[in-house]
This record gives structure tokens, C-alpha cells and sequence, in this order.
């Protein structure tokens, strides 16, 4: 797949377990979830944007259980706990400059010009970028402490000031 920028042998599958797509290389039986060493991160992010986004179609039957509904767009830094993402097999930048780049981040959505969602499906390091930043519904203790605070803390439809977690730089959004 040379459109999709991944290295010779390497292709996109799709969990059925997750929902999520993987990089596989059938010659060594090998699969894992970041991109491998060699990916051209520009022309990933384009493919799997075009192919592997799922939209926010996986949408909840409401919250009886105390649970949230969020979704989020994570910019990573090498001081972050994994420094990899699907993106980016190794990622170098400083905090300083995750930051930056989620502050422009977060002055597109709050201009209107995109959503967070639209966003996440291209520019977020997590895996939920496929499901556009979509987190589903989860409840107290289920995520990093900071995270769940500002989660929480929001009102649906509300997007977050930029919070710090050992994972990264995020923007949450409440959906439900």
C-alpha cells in the first residue's frame, strides 16, 4: 500500500475486537498498534483519514450508571508516558511545542472553523482519532484522575481548557 505510507510488507487491518485498525506485516506475522519504524507519518495520517475513520456512528443508549460520554484529541510530547502513537512510531517534540499545537488546536474549534471530532480524526495521537477522538462512556476511576476531573467538570456539548495528563496534552469534549 504505498499510498498509505507504511513501509514495504506493512498493511492496515482491522481489529474486530476492538473496532480499531492495526498494522500487520503477513511476511513476519508481526501486528502491533503503532505505526512501524520507516512509516511516513504525512502520507498515514492522509490514508487513514480518507479510509480508516469511523465517524462518531458508535453512539451510546444513554447513562443510567453515573457514566459520561466524551471524546478527546491527545498531542503527545516525548515526556509523555508512551511517546508513540499511530501517527508517529516515535514522537521527539517538547512539551512546549504539544502545547503550541494544541492551543492552535483549540482556536480552530472554538472559531468554528472544525469540530474537535473533525479535528481528532487526523491531528489526535490517540487510537480514538478513528472514532473521531470518541471515547464512549465511562465512569469515575475509569481514567487518569485529571482527565476525569475536567471530564466531569464539563457541561455536554462544552469543550475543556487544555488538561495535562502522563499520556499528553488533551482537549475533552462532553457528548454525553
Amino acid at each position: 500500500m504505498s499510498d498509505s505510507g507504511l513501509p514495504s510488507g506493512w498493511e492496515v487491518r482491522h481489529s474486530n475486537s476492538k473496532n480499531l485498525p492495526y498494522y500487520f506485516n503477513p511476511a513476519q506475522k508481526e501486528s502491533r498498534w503503532e505505526p512501524p519504524a520507516g512509516t511516513d507519518s504525512e502520507k498515514l495520517k492522509l490514508y487513514m483519514a480518507s479510509y480508516h475513520s469511523t465517524g462518531s456512528s458508535q453512539v451510546g443508549n444513554g447513562n443510567s450508571d453515573g457514566k459520561i460520554r466524551c471524546a478527546h484529541l491527545l498531542v503527545k510530547h516525548m515526556g509523555s508516558r508512551r511517546p508513540a502513537s499511530w501517527r508517529e512510531s516515535k514522537i521527539t517534540r517538547t512539551k512546549e511545542e504539544a502545547r503550541s499545537i494544541i492551543e492552535a488546536h483549540k482556536a480552530t474549534i472554538a472559531s468554528g472553523q472544525k469540530s474537535l471530532g473533525d479535528l481528532a480524526i487526523s491531528e489526535s495521537d490517540c487510537s480514538s482519532a478513528r472514532k473521531s477522538g470518541d471515547l464512549g462512556f465511562f465512569g469515575r476511576g475509569d481514567m487518569q484522575k485529571e482527565f476525569e476531573d475536567a471530564a466531569f467538570a464539563l457541561e455536554p456539548g462544552k469543550v475543556s481548557d487544555v488538561i495535562e495528563t502522563a499520556s499528553g496534552l488533551h482537549l475533552i469534549e462532553r457528548l454525553e
